[in-house]
């Protein structure tokens, strides 16, 4: 490792330091890990996946032209979730500003689950289980090279500016940068350390997603679930499919279940299609139906549901009823795979055929429904998401923009705003101010970070972070936990490898991506040379190549490793 990093010069430092320093061995790869502490309930009918999360890294295109994607998806969700119950839970509505309240259902749908637990608020635990890494992939370090052994425990001082400033100038002098903006902090009380252009306004490509994860854990308990679910329709022998809004359903089976080009376990595996098919069969033969018509209710949703800068391969039409995030291969490992015109469609399609193999015939095609499900409508058959805190997670390392869009909706469904793109990111605003996070030229258009007219200040999104690593919020906990960690997982699997002049702080930084054309962001926390737990934000606009670009910007968090800057 790099200078500064060994464990006989690494000191311990704060608290917040060793709480930082923890996460990063604990999560290196994101697989399994703690969970939060929902209700536990009967296991899953079965697991699910859809492989890969997408990346606006990909600049929008499928293909690579120096502007294409970033890293490798070899960690999946981690962090917390632990009790996956499949029966879905809801929090107990608050007074605003005293913690999470669950998502209110709208008209015919529900928004995460429907009964069970409110979130405990206990920060996750050491990641369990963990599953080995893909062939070929460094192993995680070990916990001696993170927390090592010292002696001046909590009283290792703060990074000075001046410090900060020698030892970033040279990193901050490449001309691949471009024009740079950056905001240095402490992560224990979010104070600003050292910073240039920090109030400024920047595009944020993909640490958008950091906005819309604090959003959502502070709205929404973590253990709550998204629920799809069959009811019986308004005439006789007629059923509907009510989308909840969760994109990660599956229709594969069992055995072909991966997240990020790993088997998804039972805390991370998303609901499964076959599952609700087989419930809703037994619950119509057992009453002596075996011919059915079939609709499908979108009214979680409203809006456009097709992104300014769709493409149908970085991100699906975001719908509330879509099975493997919309993609025309459940099974592909592309970051930017192909997705179906009609997802909604398609996944009323897979389900029709499902009740086929259970011996429930569809008569004729499936249809959007008229009108939303009656309210108390008899359920036939329902599943669950992974809790919102694993999402979050998911979300996070693998950079998905369509889970992401999904998770801002369902923030605008608990805050009463119309769940379409203009109203999610009214209420991600709207909660984030609520938080006290300055919010001074922060404009957003979307929950995942595609458009590229969003603007956040490198001091707002060093903030959320600060936010996240805080006592008083361990609710936002998942928001670290999900974060890729450098050199081994995500979308900095790739990144801060030998010969980059950053593999010294492999492993000692977790940070979420960004990159559209032209931009490149990196955001998270890095453990320095003492121990102590900062949070950063780098973002930059230049004509340089991306790999380039994003080299440089590793380079200077490799920098904040390995001193202590006093």
């Amino acid at each position: 490792m790099g200078a500064g990093v060994g464990a006989g010069h690494r000191r311990r430092g704060t608290t917040a330091g060793l709480f930082g320093a923890a996460l990063l061995v604990a999560g290196t790869v994101l697989a399994s890990g703690a969970g939060a502490h929902a209700q536990p309930s009967p296991p899953p009918g079965g697991h699910s996946s859809s492989g890969h999360g997408e990346d606006d890294d990909r600049d929008g295109r499928r293909g690579g032209n120096g502007n294409g994607g970033h890293g490798n998806d070899n960690g999946g969700a981690g962090g917390n979730g632990r009790g996956k119950g499949r029966t879905g839970a809801t929090g107990t509505p608050r007074p605003a500003g005293t913690g999470p309240v669950a998502a209110a259902a709208t008209t015919g749908a529900t928004a995460p689950g429907s009964t069970g637990t409110t979130a405990s608020g206990t920060p996750a635990g050491p990641a369990t289980g963990t599953p080995a890494p893909p062939a070929g992939a460094r192993p995680a370090p070990a916990a001696g090279a993170v927390l090592a052994a010292a002696e001046a425990g909590p009283s290792a001082g703060l990074p000075t500016t001046q410090g900060l400033q020698q030892a970033l100038a040279a990193a901050l002098g490449d001309r691949n940068l471009g024009t740079v903006s950056f905001a240095v902090a402490d992560a224990a009380g979010g104070q600003l350390l050292y910073g240039s252009g920090e109030n400024t306004p920047a595009t944020p490509a993909s640490t958008t997603k950091l906005a819309t994860s604090v959003a959502a854990l502070s709205l929404i308990p973590g253990d709550a679930r998204l629920t799809t679910r069959v009811v019986k329709g308004a005439n006789p022998g007629e059923i509907t499919l009510v989308g909840g809004g969760d994109p990660t359903l599956t229709a594969l089976p069992a055995d072909q279940v991966q997240i990020a080009g790993l088997p998804a376990d039972a805390d991370t595996a998303p609901a499964s299609l076959d599952a609700l098919a087989r419930q809703t069969a037994t619950a119509l033969k057992a009453a002596g139906t075996t011919t059915v018509k079939l609709d499908y209710d979108l009214s979680l949703y409203s809006g456009n549901p097709q992104h300014k800068n769709h493409d149908a391969a970085n991100i699906a039409l975001v719908t509330p009823l879509m099975v493997d995030e919309g993609k025309v291969d459940p099974k592909s490992r592309e970051d930017a795979p192909p997705r179906v015109a009609d997802p909604a469609g398609a996944a009323a399609d897979a389900f029709a055929a499902l009740l086929k193999t259970q011996g429930v015939t569809v008569d004729g095609r499936a249809r959007p429904s008229a009108a939303p499900a009656a309210v108390g409508a008899a359920v036939l058959g329902r599943v669950d998401s992974p809790t919102v805190a694993r999402l979050v997670e998911r979300l996070l390392t693998t950079s998905d923009n369509t889970l992401a869009e999904a998770m801002a909706r369902q923030v605008a469904v608990a805050a009463h705003q119309p769940a379409g793109f203009e109203g999610a990111a009214a209420a991600v605003v709207q909660e984030l101010a609520r938080l006290g996070v300055p919010m001074t030229g922060v404009v957003l258009n979307d929950g995942s970070g595609l458009h590229p007219g969003n603007a956040i200040p490198p001091a707002v999104l060093v903030r959320l972070l600060a936010l996240a690593a805080s006592e008083q919020h361990p609710t936002l906990r998942p928001v670290l936990t999900g974060l890729p960690v450098a050199g081994f997982s995500g979308t900095l699997g790739k990144r801060f490898g030998s010969g980059s002049g950053a593999d010294g702080a492999a492993g000692l930084v977790r940070a979420k991506t960004g990159t559209i054309s032209g931009v490149n962001t990196l955001a998270g926390t890095v453990v320095d040379a003492e121990g102590r737990l900062l949070v950063f934000a780098v973002m930059t606009r230049t004509p340089a190549p991306a790999d380039t670009a994003r080299a440089a910007m590793d380079r200077i968090v490799a920098r904040l490793a390995a001193c202590g800057c006093h």
